[in-house]
């Protein structure tokens, strides 16, 4: 334990991360939030927050090294889609058992890392440490060591156990483990002036294949992902990237950080929601990589493509636009959501009444009331009641949020929408804007909001007779 929390306090004075550093050296050392309570890790515990960062690297065999429901509740928990192997949606657990926890589990975990590789045979075993193996001091670094000695498969050990903190620390953890054992251990075929890595982009619902034909019309290559649809080896090549753009609102700001530091990558933090985010974010890839050497013609290739998608996205929706103008939207989601979804709406004319900012950095707080002026009503912790108050009142026509809060909204009889990771439509890029506009103006009209609100048929005959039971 000694290791992970050296780790994790190095984690916690992240120099990148403006919240930290904004902290005295006393609250620094409490970290990024507080210890989680029972029950507290309902929003994801630091397991969940590893595994979720790492499992859209397809090829790779996901080992969790734990009870069967730590992997029973992080299996397959994100529509992060593969455009070659499906590895990664194969559960692999140690199922530990109270033996297990009485002998200790070190024997269990090599037999199944043993079981792993003769069956699948992948590039890589990725071992999650959870609570229990890490209570009782299971050693995982000397496991994989050894079975690496045995098979010759890279076998990575990622401490995070959920008792450690909340889902953000576990994205940063995984990132640890990448920097220590995978990144820079394998060389690419070729490299070109064009490459560049995307970090914490998680290619949910094939939101990257949305970006990746405007970058090859470019000539951008994107060397590695970090993690969406990714193999092994590209992670472990991506030190070569002449440049890297970080999407996930801070949660891999230590991987973005240190390859800089080590390989000498500049970075940015983009967004790929939104008509505006998407062009300067295309335009600060192009930046970055003539600044490392690419051909400054670069920039003007890229304000054409620019030019074309923008009119063509505008153009697309406009129609709904006359529709959803001045309609009220509820937000409540966190990180980088926060701010650059409601980019997104506002371009839709979509206006919105409040965002949640829980997950958010004070980066993203601060782009938010640039982007809303002196509407920006923003929310650390909406409850519940509140949220159902504010659909009930019609202070909101819909609500935008993750799988957890749509039942407040349809108690409410009020349309609700997912914008988390459990959706299944792409909302990333120009065309993604397009089909969020239109999901939005779908969901609105659909007829079964006036149904749900009207009397049900008991009642509208109760009620003429209660009317004149008491004229009587």
């Amino acid at each position: 334990m000694t290791s992970l929390n050296q780790t994790i306090q190095d984690v916690f004075n992240e120099p990148a991360c403006g919240k930290n550093q904004a902290k005295s050296e006393k609250e620094r050392k409490k970290g990024c939030t507080k210890q989680l309570q029972p029950g507290g890790a309902a929003g994801g515990c630091a397991f969940d927050g590893a595994k979720i960062a790492l499992q859209p690297i397809t090829d790779v065999a996901h080992l969790v090294h734990g009870p069967i429901a730590c992997e029973g509740n992080s299996w397959d928990n994100r529509g992060a889609a593969s455009s070659g192997s499906t590895l990664y949606r194969t559960g692999f657990t140690t199922d530990m058992t109270e033996n297990d926890i009485v002998f200790g589990g070190e024997k269990h975990l090599f037999k199944a890392i043993r079981e792993i590789v003769e069956k699948y045979a992948p590039p890589a075993v990725f071992v999650y440490e959870t609570c229990v193996p890490a209570m009782i001091g299971d050693d995982i670094d000397t496991v994989c060591k050894k079975a690496v000695e045995k098979f010759g498969t890279p076998c990575i050990p990622i401490h995070s156990p959920g008792f450690v903190g909340p889902k953000n620390l576990g994205n940063k953890l995984a990132g640890e483990a990448m920097l220590k054992h995978v990144i820079g251990t394998k060389e690419p075929e070729y490299t070109t002036p064009y490459d560049i890595n995307v970090i914490g982009e998680y290619n949910l619902s094939g939101e990257l294949w949305q970006i990746r034909p405007l970058l090859d019309e470019l000539g951008i290559r994107i060397l590695s992902c970090i993690s969406g649809d990714a193999h092994y080896e590209e992670v472990a090549w991506s030190h070569r990237a002449k440049a890297a753009m970080m999407v996930c609102s801070k949660a891999m700001i230590n991987v973005a950080r240190k390859m800089e530091e080590r390989y000498g990558i500049p970075f940015f933090e983009g967004s790929f929601y939104g008509i505006e985010d998407m062009s300067d974010t295309l335009r600060e890839m192009a930046r970055l990589l003539i600044q490392q050497g690419a051909d400054p013609e670069l920039m003007e290739r890229t304000e054409a493509v620019i030019a074309r998608e923008e009119a063509r996205a505008w153009a697309a929706i406009e129609p709904y636009r006359q529709r959803l103008s001045g309609k009220k939207v509820l937000l409540v989601t966190g990180g980088v959501k926060s701010w650059s979804v409601v980019a997104a709406l506002q371009e839709a004319g979509l206006r919105i009444v409040g965002t949640s900012v829980k997950k958010s950095t004070r980066e993203d707080k601060d782009k938010i009331k640039k982007l809303m002026g002196d509407e920006a009503h923003m929310f650390d912790n909406l409850a519940p009641r509140e949220m159902y108050r504010k659909l009930k009142e019609a202070e909101a026509d819909i609500m935008l949020s993750g799988g957890r809060s749509q039942f407040i909204a349809l108690k409410a009889s009020m349309p609700w929408m997912d914008i988390n990771q459990e959706r299944h439509v792409a909302f990333a890029g120009y065309h993604g804007m397009v089909a969020m506009v239109a999901e939005i103006d779908r969901t609105l009209a659909n007829p079964v909001w006036q149904e749900v609100r009207r009397a049900a048929p008991w009642d509208e005959v109760e009620a003429p007779r209660q009317a004149g039971r008491e004229a009587a």
